[in-house]
């Protein structure tokens, strides 16, 4: 699955390739976002730790294409 994290004042966007389900992510960024934690951890699918600051968090994107493999560039 991707997803896309948006930073505030920022143009680019965070693209993360990880495992598991939406709802699993979903209920980490609600965790850190309520719980008052001050940076979100992610670990993608090849090992690497990500840690976004909660505060500069400007939205959350999250695709579940299954199955579906994109080469190249653009989403088409």
């Amino acid at each position: 699955m991707e997803v896309n994290i948006g930073v505030v004042h920022t143009p680019k966007e965070l693209a993360l390739e990880l495992d598991g389900s939406a709802d699993d992510v979903a209920k980490k960024v609600d965790a850190a976002v309520q719980g008052g934690t001050s940076v979100l951890w992610l670990t993608d699918n090849k090992g690497r730790r990500v840690g976004v600051a909660v505060d500069k968090i400007a939205y959350v994107e999250i695709h579940e294409d299954e199955g579906h493999k994109r080469v190249g560039f653009g989403r088409g």
